[in-house]
């Protein structure tokens, strides 16, 4: 299966996504089969057109403006700035702008992490059910994923057992609030209790153990709730974000790193971050993102609009006879199976054109993950292939 002496790390971490990559060959043979009549609810993909402010800021952006526009990129001065305003509306930190790293999307910014922080033996604390590539990052990059299991029934993170997973070896926690799979939005209790035990943990192991916190859904939080970001709690901490879940364009990747304001061994880390950047394949954003991003940081999607979307597919769930909660925030909504091999019960939906993620895939064993990126007319449609294909497999 793997060429000769490949690393034991590089196959531990191709084994973890192996359920994604299969996935992904139904998916595509799925599509192919179905077309434009596919209720497509797999992946978080955009189904209507791109927000018209987002095609200007691209189009302004683009006719250069002095020799440079286009050369080499880091981190430009100007987005910096732009991130550094942001974080002090959404913090009250004053973020210096060395601290900011701008990232070809949130994945980028994870691996340049993970490359700059992990050695053999670095352990990393990680929620289930999790966004499906955390596991194979952390094994590609040399560390060890600790998962610990949310609360049973609210999805809420089990401080307890995080507590309880730490040992000399944990080199950081990641946070993912609005959740990705379970659309939990954390509190800040939860959040401010687990920074306390991150202080306590620092303390005993004589260095500091690092929050990672992925916010790349935090703009899309429903029913008036609060978003908190953890870093407000806790100096030692990273926050990641992305700008293609808030514009709905993933496949134009901006995201940024932002260390604490207040992180020990902050110069160390900038240089260390900076030199992973480059060594992760020049891991920056583009230049093109960077000079749009003054546009860009003014638009987002329709989250009412997106709620609207929520209520009208749990509800109509539910009276399908699905077993599904509401979700807080981010973008899925994700239902009980009617039997317990949810790959089966997707490939039943499939066959009638409507796409979804097995929970498996996400360590969410007995679920399916529907996107509510989806648009009303696939909800309306798909809803009675839930109902008739639910009664199939019982």
């Amino acid at each position: 299966m793997f060429p000769p002496r490949t690393p034991p790390n590089v196959q531990e971490a191709h084994r973890s996504i192996a359920p994604i990559y299969e996935f992904l060959a139904r998916y595509e043979s799925w599509l192919a089969a179905g077309g434009k009549a596919c209720c497509d609810f797999a992946l978080g993909n955009p189904q209507t057109m791109p927000l018209p402010g987002f095609v200007a800021a691209l189009r302004a952006a683009v006719t250069p403006q002095d020799p440079s526009w286009y050369a080499y990129k880091t981190s430009e001065p100007a987005a910096r700035e732009l991130v550094c305003a942001s974080l002090k509306t959404l913090t009250g930190l004053d973020y210096p702008p060395e601290n900011i790293f701008m990232t070809n999307g949130a994945t980028g910014a994870h691996l340049v992490i993970m490359n700059a922080l992990l050695g053999a033996g670095d352990e990393v604390i990680i929620s289930n059910p999790p966004w499906f590539f955390y596991e194979g990052m952390i094994l590609l990059s040399g560390g060890k994923p600790v998962p610990v299991e949310t609360l049973p029934g609210t999805f809420d993170l089990d401080v307890e057992r995080i507590e309880r997973a730490i040992t000399a070896n944990t080199r950081f926690v990641i946070v993912n609030s609005p959740n990705n799979p379970t659309g939990k939005v954390y509190s800040a209790e939860t959040l401010a209790w687990i920074c306390r035990v991150l202080e306590r943990a620092s303390e005993r192991n004589g260095r500091p153990i690092y929050l990672v916190s992925d916010e790349v859904y935090r703009a899309i939080v429903y029913d008036g709730l609060a978003f908190h970001s953890p870093t407000k709690f806790y100096r030692n901490s990273i926050m990641i974000y992305s700008y293609g879940k808030t514009l709905l364009t993933p496949g134009q990747r901006l995201g940024y790193i932002a260390l604490s304001p207040q992180i020990e061994h902050a110069a160390a880390l900038r240089t260390i971050l900076f030199s992973s950047q480059i060594l992760s394949g020049w891991a920056m954003a583009s230049a093109l993102m960077q000079h749009s991003l003054s546009d860009l940081e003014k638009l987002s999607l329709d989250v009412a609009d997106l709620q609207r979307r929520r209520n009208r597919f749990v509800t109509g769930l539910r009276q399908c006879g699905y077993e599904v909660g509401t979700p807080e925030g981010a973008f899925y909504v994700t239902p009980r199976t009617p039997i317990e091999d949810d790959v089966a019960f997707s490939s039943l939906l499939a066959e009638k054109g409507v796409l979804c993620l097995p929970g498996s895939v996400v360590k969410m064993n007995g679920y399916i993950r529907a996107s509510l990126t989806a648009n009303d007319d696939m909800i309306e449609r798909a809803l009675p292939i839930f109902e008739a294909v639910r009664a199939q497999a019982l």
